[in-house]
């Protein structure tokens, strides 16, 4: 099927503008993963961790899980926005327009991803006020690939969500009880090395473990998973929740 590189940046300007004109929105995504970097970014000063060690670095552990708990929770949350566009006849009106399903699909998950990166980048650019030093300058980018992958894999699962689903409070029901889950399981707060055995292999099923691991790798230079590993799940997963959000979301009624 044909895609439509102007109805992609069409929507993604869409999404940019409301972004940025919702001020309340961008504050609000940005409140909980301040409160982790403040209260157990300076809560844990000193604590041993593998890798860290007794040292005030227990703020460069923490960046990058809350980097990714801000990842998958603004990226899940961009599956509203169909379902909002559904329920005031948006979505059909788009829907009609001579252009490719799987273009609309395709802007929605570009334009939540970039809402998501920019908060992000916004508590990494926040953390470095705290303390936080990272690799290189080289290392940003690196940083910034994975950010994209993490985005892109929960960007496809929250429009699964939606494709699926009608009812609005039911899909921010189903989604918080996917983010924390995922979160805590991901070793974003805590060494996955201290973990109970069976809950550390429950853990290598979260794809935002490996997220986690990518940009703790990236950033810090320290990780418990081999790079490789990370980059090719997340890979895996990106592509699975893009292509099956993409097919479930031009197949879905409006």
């Amino acid at each position: 099927m044909e895609i439509n590189l102007t109805a992609i940046y069409i929507l993604w300007l869409r999404e940019m503008k409301r972004f940025l004109r919702s001020w309340p929105r961008m504050i609000g995504m940005l409140v909980m993963p301040l409160f982790f970097l403040i209260f157990l970014g300076f809560g844990f000063k000193g604590a041993f961790f593998p890798g860290v060690g007794y040292t005030k670095d227990y703020i460069h552990f923490l960046v990058p899980g809350v980097i990714g708990m801000t990842l998958i929770s603004t990226s899940l949350i961009a599956g509203f926005s169909v379902l909002w566009d559904r329920e005031f006849g948006f979505l059909k009106e788009i829907m009609v327009a001579p252009v490719s399903r799987i273009s609309i699909a395709i802007g929605r998950i570009v334009g939540g991803m970039t809402t998501s990166i920019i908060q992000a980048t916004l508590i990494l650019i926040i953390s470095i006020g705290m303390g936080f030093s990272f690799l290189s300058f080289p290392s940003l980018l690196l940083t910034i690939l994975i950010m994209i992958l993490i985005s892109s894999g929960f960007v496809g699962l929250g429009l699964i969500f939606a494709s699926i689903m009608r009812d609005i409070q039911g899909f921010g029901l189903i989604t918080q009880l996917i983010i924390m889950p995922l979160v805590f399981l991901s070793g974003a707060i805590f060494p996955l090395n201290n973990l109970p055995k069976i809950l550390r292999y429950v853990s290598y099923l979260d794809p935002l473990t490996y997220g986690v691991e990518g940009l703790r790798k990236a950033l810090v230079g320290f990780s418990f998973l081999p790079f490789w590993l990370d980059f090719i799940v997340l890979c895996t997963f990106s592509l699975f929740t893009t292509i099956l959000g993409s097919y479930l979301f031009e197949k879905s009624e409006v």
